[in-house]
């Protein structure tokens, strides 16, 4: 992840542990154009709202979008098995159609490592909701972003390790919509790697330019808990100039409920161009697989005993003037046993835990306007489209999806091999965003 994380990304310092220093420490406390670089050595940096008590370094962020789906996807769960969830498919985040939302409500309070560090962030609204979607709805984990210790000695020579629940390193975006150049998430970022990490992470700068890490965790999205007995690894590693910056995230460990067999293995990387002017850009690449996948309870053949994906976006930022950017982004993404995309299929395949081989690809135009400092306005159009039906429209219609129970026994008998899919649903879908995000940082 070359975005700078959480109170680094508001402080525009290096999130080490994660293996990504920013190009350069700067001096203010938000960057002046937002993206996957936060800010590249050359531009110029303008202060943002925040302010700091004593050695606390207090950030936020309060993001609220209304999205027009052009499908009119409609919720209708009254059967259990008919509908979506009335949203825009593949999303994360910003999934509510037709109706204003919160996306994020963030609340973030930090101390830099001196040589002891720690963050603790707060989230509410729907991102949170989505990230920790695994977590007990009692439990107060499911309020918490990030919280980890830090320790960096001052003789180590840049030496650092972080313990407690951390957002992931790899991908090109960050999770707060500010720190990105497009409202909504890529694909990528949604279906092929982990929000977070709970473990041990540390990284050491080895020379003017290369920072590795290494890290010890509890699989994808875990907290405290593993859905096993050993954990997974990750190495990271970040080459750092001036026009560009290259970051590569591999992780490995067993990730199947309940047994050690069966691997997943992820590799990520995104190349940041970072030329003087008023033109970024990045290509991220990862690829991924899981051994053992297939459980007794999947319906589809397309789910093997190896699922494996891979997924490709690149993305643009104009910086017109100091108020007006535009930012393009382009997707493909290749579920080739429907393992990743399982989860995003029409609920009457969905809530069988069957899966569909596919391929879907997003074409993405964002406006961003500053307001004020701390505080823009996004106008995005997006389109997403795929080989298998997979956008509900309107409500679909059940009794033409040749939808039957064999034998009264409940077993339902779905036409998920056919092309055409299920009626009622379509290959692509439009979508209007307007967002609005403020956010503050520390003042040093």
């Amino acid at each position: 992840m070359i975005p700078l994380a959480s109170h680094a990304a508001w402080a525009q310092s290096p999130a080490p542990a994660d293996g990504n220093p920013a190009p350069a420490a700067q001096p203010s406390a938000a960057p002046a154009q937002t993206g996957p670089n936060s800010n590249p050595p050359s531009q110029p940096q303008s202060p943002s709202p925040g302010w700091s008590v004593g050695p606390i370094d207090f950030s936020g962020e309060l993001s609220g979008y209304y999205t027009y789906n052009a499908n009119h996807p409609h919720k209708q769960s009254d059967d259990g098995i008919s509908s979506s969830g009335a949203g825009n498919n593949l999303y994360n985040f910003n999934t509510d159609a037709n109706a204003p939302d919160l996306s994020f409500a963030k609340l973030a309070i930090s101390h830099s490592p001196d040589p002891v560090g720690f963050e603790l962030d707060f989230g509410f609204g729907r991102t949170i909701d989505d990230i920790n979607a695994g977590e007990r709805s009692w439990s107060v984990l499911r309020y918490i972003e990030q919280a980890f210790i830090e320790w960096k000695p001052a003789k180590a020579k840049g030496f650092e390790i972080d313990i407690g629940k951390f957002s992931s390193g790899a991908g090109a975006e960050v999770i707060e919509d500010f720190g990105n150049w497009n409202y909504s998430h890529s694909l990528v970022f949604s279906w092929a790697i982990p929000y977070f990490l709970s473990g041990g992470r540390m990284s050491l700068p080895i020379g003017k330019h290369f920072t590795g890490g290494f890290q010890l965790v509890n699989g994808w999205n875990n907290h405290t808990d593993d859905v096993n007995s050993v954990r997974t690894i990750g190495l990271t590693g970040t080459l750092t100039y001036t026009k560009f910056t290259w970051n590569i995230n591999y992780h490995t460990g067993p990730m199947n409920q309940g047994t050690d067999r069966g691997f997943r293995n992820l590799l990520d990387t995104t190349l940041l161009l970072t030329p003087p002017g008023k033109l970024n850009g990045y290509v991220n690449f990862n690829i991924g697989d899981n051994a053992n996948s297939l459980c007794s309870s999947c319906t589809a053949p397309a789910t093997q005993a190896t699922a494996s994906w891979c997924g490709l976006a690149a993305a643009v930022h104009f910086q017109l003037t100091s108020k007006w950017a535009f930012s393009p982004r382009i997707e493909w993404f290749d579920d080739a046993q429907g393992y990743e995309l399982s989860r995003a299929l029409p609920a009457p395949i969905s809530n069988l835990h069957g899966a569909v081989a596919q391929q879907v690809k997003e074409a993405t135009l964002t406006a961003e306007y500053k307001l004020l400092e701390g505080l823009l306005w996004r106008a995005e159009w997006r389109r997403d489209w795929s080989t298998y039906p997979m956008f509900e429209r309107g409500i679909a219609p059940i009794a033409s999806d040749q939808i039957s129970y064999a034998g009264g026994s409940g077993t339902m008998i779905l036409p998920i091999n056919n092309p055409a899919g299920l009626l009622g649903y379509l290959k692509s879908q439009n979508t209007v965003t307007i967002g609005l995000i403020a956010f503050f940082g520390p003042r040093r």
